[in-house]
């Protein structure tokens, strides 16, 4: 049974609190958190995120960004990350969470992507259009994980 997930990018600001909340949204069962692994600690979500989030009736107003501890990690059933350079660090750094670890964006419609699929671009400091392609891509993310685990933990 999935009890715990943790959602995982880079600062903390942006990518991983609106992960969050959408998967919070859709696994009510579900404790959902987040963290960076170079978080900007305390910093609130980028303005973008939270307009966007609020477009979905959604709040992130309040979220704080908090550093990735060992502790966090250890603690989930699953551990979402951003891009494989992300999972290939948490990979390396918690061996313990060996098949625990995946890519958010890794959903059906991208395997067999050139590259791999799954990688979902950091919308940090590029602008409202750079945040919609990565919210996009998020929310298909999301969609496709939280019917997984649904299925898992009822």
């Amino acid at each position: 049974m999935i009890e715990r997930v943790l959602v995982v990018c880079a600062g903390n600001i942006c990518r991983s609190p609106m992960a969050q909340v959408l998967l919070a949204q859709r696994l009510k069962s579900v404790t959902v958190e987040s963290a960076g692994i170079t978080a900007l600690i305390g910093q609130s979500a980028d303005p973008t995120a939270v307009s966007l989030m609020q477009e979905r009736g959604l709040d992130i107003r309040f979220h704080h960004a908090r550093q990735l501890a060992a502790w966090m990690a250890e603690a989930s059933d699953l551990v979402f990350v951003m891009d494989r350079i992300q999972k290939q660090f948490l990979e390396h750094r918690f061996a313990s969470l060996h098949g625990r670890i995946f890519l958010l964006g890794y959903s059906s419609t991208q395997r067999g992507h050139p590259d791999g699929g799954g990688d979902i671009p950091d919308p940090y400091r590029k602008g409202r259009a750079s945040f919609e392609e990565s919210l996009t891509l998020i929310e298909a993310g999301v969609e496709e994980w939280a019917a997984r685990i649904a299925g898992v933990s009822t």
